[in-house]
């Protein structure tokens, strides 16, 4: 989940993506797909409901609110049912750029603001692709769902995200 620099024009795509927070180190190395290790399941799984104009679905959702755990994310997790993702949770609202380093299932990955509605969606995002998927402007909160889901229950920017950490109104 990061990007790999050559010499100065590669300092200088690096020093550029800096200013995003990614959820993922340098430091985490690539992994054989084959032989990839994660974090466990963060636990407990807390509820997390979409409102759109199609209705309101449920998740249930890992919350990644450390480093660490925004680090890893869902890296080198095999599946990801329907009805599950990972909400990450940043200190502050900024623009985010996520990738999909050592990541086996394809995701969409929902930029949240501050206010808790949709910036924007990066959709079908490919297991394993590193060239970024950016927000479209400040993002506090993340959440990844399972490649699909997003256009499955018409999430568009604008709609509104429920959790216990994002605000309510």
């Amino acid at each position: 989940m990061s990007l790999v620099s050559h010499g100065r024009r590669g300092l200088f795509a690096l020093a550029v993506l800096s200013v995003f927070a990614a959820p993922a180190s340098a430091q985490i190395a690539r992994m054989d797909p084959k032989h990839c290790r994660g974090q466990p399941e963060i636990k407990p799984l807390e509820a997390l409901q979409v409102r759109t104009d199609r209705g309101v679905t449920s998740f249930m959702v890992e919350v990644a609110d450390s480093e660490r755990e925004r680090e890893y994310g869902l890296m080198c997790r095999r599946s990801l049912p329907a009805d599950r993702g990972m909400l990450f949770l940043f200190p502050k609202a900024a623009p985010q750029m996520f990738w999909m380093r050592n990541t086996l299932i394809p995701l969409d990955i929902i930029y949240i603001g501050e206010n808790g509605r949709v910036v924007s969606i990066s959709r079908n995002v490919q297991p394993l692709d590193e060239s970024g998927a950016p927000s479209a402007g400040p993002a506090k909160f993340v959440l990844e769902l399972a490649a699909g889901r997003a256009a499955q229950i018409g999430l568009l920017p604008g709609d509104r995200v429920l959790h216990r950490a994002l605000p309510h109104g």
